[in-house]
């Protein structure tokens, strides 16, 4: 994991200022260490409470929440179908977890180069739409892709100086995080909870459906059952989204305090560092509550658009599709938002609030800058994302199709593995 380009720049700070600030005094764009105090528990209490709630209903309505009528072959069939989605979740975590690995040491040896094929692999990407799009005469579609062609030529031109600059931040953070590898193994720690975690809603919800959901025959003799209220499924995706953002948020804030701390002590590093326990306590006690306030405004958007598909796909109404539009669009502005807040957050101790006045400061001083070479690196991690991605769900396809894991399970098992 200590492998990067020698020749690349790393770079460092020197200690300025390490004095404490109190709340109320005024904020600039250059964060300051906050005093330590638990930030914004009455959030943390609404997570507990969440967990607890989905952790009764697992506990009262889960084991029997699948149960049939129809017979032991059934049932069993059943069993032995849920026993092949979760060899195949296995198999396609592990092999997850192992090319993750291989990817951080190829983004340490080549982040520039990767950087810079992302970048042009955008502006490909938008010309083979548009060429696909008149090819088979479709003029509108054509038109669009063109137009998003030249802007991706536009933009490529403009930030490609700044390459060098998104290079050095990467190279920086690649190796604050070898150097502190105890937040790679957080991390992996986080992934197997986050998994975890989806598996007890979706008990969760089984159990719901079930005791919620009446079927019927209508007059030709056809079973219909009607959908869980969408009171209860607003609450279960609001849980889900809840918890989830909060699994890797924690991750995210705990891997801003390391990098910040390494910043300026780039000699305290190891496995079990200062900056790595520090930053993980931080995390799960005075931070954890602002983690939570973050989290819970994304969930809330999640939920809510993801309200709005299930009815859309129910009534296909323009309204709903224009509303699920316009809560994506809100989801990606607050989760970029949320982003920057957290790093506030990690590394000086701010609340949530706290942290988003300071966002919003450095944005107004220096935004462009600071966005352009997000966006060089978030291009860069989205396409090691998607090669780790297509080589787990090749691995969970390929289970599915020489392997005995599916057999008697109808529908096309193959995609669903990928998946």
């Amino acid at each position: 994991m200590g492998n990067y380009d020698e020749s690349l720049p790393v770079v460092t700070g020197t200690v300025v200022n390490n004095s404490t600030k109190e709340d109320n005094s005024d904020f600039s764009g250059k964060g300051e260490k906050q005093t330590p105090k638990c930030r914004d528990p009455i959030f943390a209490l609404l997570l507990y409470i969440n967990v607890a709630a989905i952790a009764g209903v697992v506990g009262v309505y889960g084991v029997d929440g699948g149960t049939s009528d129809a017979g032991d072959t059934d049932e069993d069939t059943t069993i032995e179908g849920f026993e092949g989605y979760i060899y195949v979740a296995i198999a396609t975590g592990a092999f997850g977890l192992l090319f993750s690995a291989l990817s951080l040491m190829v983004l340490m040896r080549i982040p520039q180069i990767l950087i810079k094929t992302s970048l042009i692999m955008t502006v490909v990407l938008s010309g083979v739409w548009a060429a696909i799009a008149f090819a088979a005469g479709n003029l509108v579609g054509g038109i669009i892709g063109a137009i998003i062609f030249a802007l991706s030529c536009c933009y490529a031109y403009s930030v490609w100086s700044r390459i060098p600059f998104a290079t050095a931040n990467l190279v920086t953070a690649c190796k604050a995080v070898s150097s502190n590898c105890g937040i790679t193994i957080a991390a992996y720690f986080f992934a197997a909870l986050s998994f975890a975690w989806s598996v007890l809603w979706s008990v969760a919800i089984v159990a719901v459906q079930d005791r919620t959901t009446t079927c019927v025959e209508d007059e030709n003799g056809i079973e219909v059952c009607e959908s869980i209220n969408p009171g209860f499924l607003f609450l279960l995706f609001l849980s889900f989204f809840f918890t989830q953002q909060v699994i890797q948020n924690t991750l995210h804030v705990s891997v801003a305090g390391v990098v910040g701390t390494w910043w300026f002590s780039p000699d305290d590093n190891g496995c079990c560092s200062s900056a790595v326990t520090g930053s993980m306590i931080r995390s799960l006690t005075t931070s954890f509550g602002s983690i939570c306030f973050g989290s819970l405004i994304v969930a809330i958007i999640q939920a809510l658009r993801q309200l709005a598909n299930q009815m859309r796909q129910q009534d296909d109404g323009i309204l709903l599709c224009l509303a699920e539009c316009i809560l994506s669009c809100l989801e990606s502005i607050v989760e970029y938002f949320n982003k920057w807040a957290y790093v506030y957050v990690g590394i000086y101790g701010y609340s949530y609030l706290e942290a988003g006045k300071n966002v919003m400061t450095l944005f107004k001083n220096r935004g462009w800058e600071a966005i352009i070479a997000d966006d060089l690196v978030s291009r860069t991690l989205f396409l090691l994302s998607l090669v780790v991605g297509g080589v787990a769900g090749g691995v969970g396809a390929a289970a599915a199709n020489f392997t005995d894991w599916f057999d008697g399970i109808e529908g096309n098992t193959s995609a669903i593995s990928f998946l």
